[in-house]
């Protein structure tokens, strides 16, 4: 495929850093919007971010790097959002483009602070831009495991035919494999979803609870995903797939998973606000938590993992008394 569309990536986090991997492996150039200019001037000197993935080294001739989003939103057709919910409202804040003109791919998996909406929802009531001009990037896919260039597969969800076969071209390589989807709200929606059940997952592991209840956990866990997700955006969807059913697996049993990992330390009694300082980077699911939970209560569904986790993160409940409790209802 000739590659005439010039893309860009809007963060420099584990998860940026990645897809910046993967694109160049491609692309005869990528354009990155990076924190701060020390971050620019460390990759452009070493050839590697100085902060997250730093083995992942870059052919720097092959990098256009600027601290400014309306830069890159400039130069760009396609951007591709990766830098962590609670950061994406000040990056966009005082943008103005053409929605026509532009294809916004989300890489997000959370709540956008404020706003109570996934990203999608977010760009088309701030931007009018309509579902043909988005996309979703969906896993699962740890950024570590492609930084060691493991075989991962990502799911692409969008509308157009076209735009799906431009990106698969764009991110494809022998150890990245792309599904297609059409499901944009769905594989968001369940990519947030994910990290509050991996949160739980997290929790029951440091109470001690074993491998024998995680399956059980786990199998719950999706069964409640579908509930949400049928009574958010009813669309044909399978979610044994592996956007979501995979998605929540890897996110829930995995040592790179800094969702499981902050619920692990709540589980061996830190409290919630010792444990996020512990962490060195973003839970997202701590952030999506109380306005998935919101969302559930105002749609009357039976979510009680959420339910859990909800009481755990933001009512400081007890969380062995609430595991306790929940082990009772779980089949």
């Amino acid at each position: 495929m000739e590659f005439t569309r010039k893309i860009g990536v809007l963060g420099s986090g584990s998860f940026g850093t990645a897809l910046v991997k993967m694109l160049v492996q491609n692309l005869p150039s990528v354009h990155w919007c990076v924190r701060n200019e020390y971050v620019k001037g460390h990759i452009e000197l070493r050839g590697h971010n100085p902060n997250y993935l730093t083995a992942v080294g870059f052919d720097t001739k092959k990098l256009s790097l600027t601290t400014s989003s309306e830069e890159l939103f400039k130069e760009c057709d396609i951007i591709v959002l990766a830098t962590p919910s609670i950061y994406l409202k000040p990056y966009l804040e005082n943008l103005e483009f053409n929605p026509e003109e532009k294809l916004l791919v989300s890489a997000i998996k959370g709540i956008i602070p404020g706003e109570k909406k996934i990203v999608a929802e977010y760009l088309k009531s701030k931007f009018n831009l309509g579902f043909r001009n988005q996309g979703v990037i969906a896993g699962p896919c740890h950024a570590e495991e492609v930084a060691m260039e493991r075989l991962s597969y990502l799911t692409i969800a969008t509308v157009e035919k076209e735009n799906q076969e431009y990106l698969k071209a764009c991110f494809s390589s022998y150890f990245i494999r792309i599904n297609s989807s059409t499901d944009i709200l769905g594989n968001e929606y369940s990519a947030v979803l994910k990290n509050i059940y991996a949160i739980g997952a997290g929790m029951a592991s440091g109470l001690g609870y074993g491998d024998n209840f995680s399956a059980v956990f786990v199998s719950n866990a999706v069964r409640e995903m579908e509930r949400f997700l049928e009574a958010v955006y009813e669309a044909p969807r399978d979610v044994n797939e592996s956007a979501y059913l995979g998605d929540l697996m890897v996110t829930a049993y995995s040592l790179f998973s800094r969702n499981r990992s902050l619920g692990n330390l709540i589980g061996k009694g830190y409290t919630v606000k010792s444990a996020i300082q512990n962490m060195n980077m973003i839970a997202e699911g701590y952030y999506a938590t109380e306005a998935i939970w919101q969302r559930a209560e105002e749609l009357n569904l039976d979510v009680p993992i959420i339910d859990t986790v909800y009481k755990v993160l933001y009512l400081e409940k007890n969380v062995e008394k609430q595991f306790t409790a929940l082990t009772k209802k779980l089949n």
